[in-house]
């Protein structure tokens, strides 16, 4: 089917809806989800040591290479869709991804910010090349569902049979006896058993898959869940579940309370975030729920030494930051800025920030920050205005931003390319943008209107 041009300018055609090649995009997402959850080489026998490695193995090294010519072959391929699909997606993410290219000319390290740069720029081709082929409606979550399962469902079985390998040897009292299963730490399982659950969740509240295949998914990231012991995953995931079944039996009537109600939220949780990172003055009140929350102490476990030490060296280079994923480096020593913090903190290495609102203040500064906030709010818009078509759909996306905005209070997951999330939410963008364009096509061919109900 011949798709009409866009506006008042024939700008696509020869563009058609359909729905083959589908296998590859979606086989590549499935291969960056292994390659940012499962060590490098597979090396679990030195993660309790603190080991890590200096650069990837040539499999990984491989790998990141194949998916970024893959990926940027699609967009080769299907370039005007690609380029109607990038106007559509959150503007704030292309100039957050421009701002961390320029950092490359004040980077504190400018070959560590650009191999990060590199996973970043291939994590996006990903994602936007899954919205070129095949696409339809719930590709997000058709895509995601099934990898994510299966990764818990090896993590449960790598557990049970590998216990030395897939639970935290360390006696300290927040990692003792916590799974990590296959991937490097507790959190991380945490995080993609929480993004599990609601998916499940959400299948199984608009029946995009029948009962029993819904509990039974869920039960397997429940288990994970609970295994990993991670409070901040388990609270995040229950903010968002509880979004899900609010919003699915929310009145009709009372869309725009709603609306407002989600508005409200994302604002106090985005002005909460700022305020228990302490860097509004006279804010650190508004982040001093989150500790009883999230079930820490005071400290968010040790938590909050590291931030202040971060906000400190974070102030030396306020506008601009030190440059995209430069600071936090494999082997801090005398050679870089991160064996001054080992310094302060008498040989601990926390490796990252712990939060991914500070991270990104510490790594590209307050403009840099500021664009977060920017990429994170015209989510919440752009979710909210997918909701007048697509209610179920839109809810999905919110949930996302939800249990995110959340992990990374006490998390670095923000644009972090050893994070899985980074894929999650990046996918939630592109996704959210692709729905947009597919409305947009659809005020020109009314029959291409996608039910309201899904």
């Amino acid at each position: 089917m011949t798709m009409p041009s866009i506006g008042t300018r024939p700008a696509l055609p020869g563009w058609q809806a359909d729905t083959r090649h589908a296998v590859w995009p979606a086989v590549m997402v499935w291969l960056l989800l292994v390659l940012m959850t499962v060590p490098d080489g597979l090396a679990y026998d030195t993660l309790d040591l603190g080991i890590a490695p200096e650069s990837g193995s040539a499999v990984s090294r491989l790998a990141w290479l194949g998916l970024g010519a893959g990926a940027a072959g699609m967009l080769v391929w299907r370039s005007r869709l690609a380029v109607a699909l990038a106007a559509r997606v959150n503007p704030a993410l292309w100039l957050f991804l421009l701002l961390a290219l320029l950092s490359l000319a004040w980077s504190i390290d400018p070959g560590l910010s650009a191999r990060r740069l590199y996973r970043l720029a291939t994590v996006v081709m990903v994602c936007v090349a899954l919205g070129l082929a095949g696409w339809q409606a719930h590709r997000f979550q058709q895509v995601l569902r099934p990898a994510l399962t299966l990764l818990l469902a090896g993590s449960l079985l790598f557990g049970l049979l590998r216990p030395d390998l897939a639970v935290h040897a360390q006696t300290a009292a927040e990692l003792a006896g916590a799974w990590r299963g296959l991937a490097s730490h507790k959190n991380g399982l945490g995080s993609l058993a929480g993004l599990g659950l609601l998916l499940w969740l959400h299948a199984g509240l608009t029946r995009q898959t029948r009962v029993l295949p819904a509990l039974a998914g869920g039960a397997l990231a429940l288990a994970c869940l609970l295994l990993s012991r991670s409070s901040t995953a388990l609270v995040a995931m229950l903010v968002a579940a509880c979004w899900l079944v609010l919003a699915r039996h929310w009145p009709r009537s009372g869309r725009g309370a709603l609306a407002l109600g989600v508005a409200v939220a994302t604002a106090a949780l985005l002005l909460a975030a700022l305020g228990l990172i302490d860097v509004l003055p006279g804010a650190s009140w508004l982040g001093s729920p989150i500790a009883a929350i999230t079930g820490k102490d005071e400290s968010l476990t040790g938590r909050t030494g590291i931030w202040a030490l971060v906000v400190e060296h974070a102030q030396r280079r306020p506008l601009l930051g030190a440059g995209f994923g430069a600071y936090w480096v494999p082997s801090p020593g005398d050679g870089n800025e991160a064996g001054e913090i080992v310094r302060q903190l008498q040989g601990f290495y926390p490796a990252s920030a712990h939060n991914g609102y500070l991270d990104v203040l510490h790594d590209l500064g307050w403009s840099g920050l500021l664009l977060l906030l920017a990429y994170l709010s015209l989510h919440v818009r752009d979710s909210l205005r997918l909701r007048r078509d697509e209610p179920s759909q839109a809810d999905l996306y919110l949930a996302v931003f939800f249990q995110q905005a959340i992990g990374n209070l006490s998390e670095t997951h923000w644009f972090a390319v050893q994070s899985v999330d980074l894929v999650v939410m990046t996918l939630a963008s592109v996704a959210l943008g692709r729905s947009l364009l597919a409305l947009r096509l659809a005020q020109r061919v009314p029959a291409m209107r996608p039910s309201a109900g899904t």
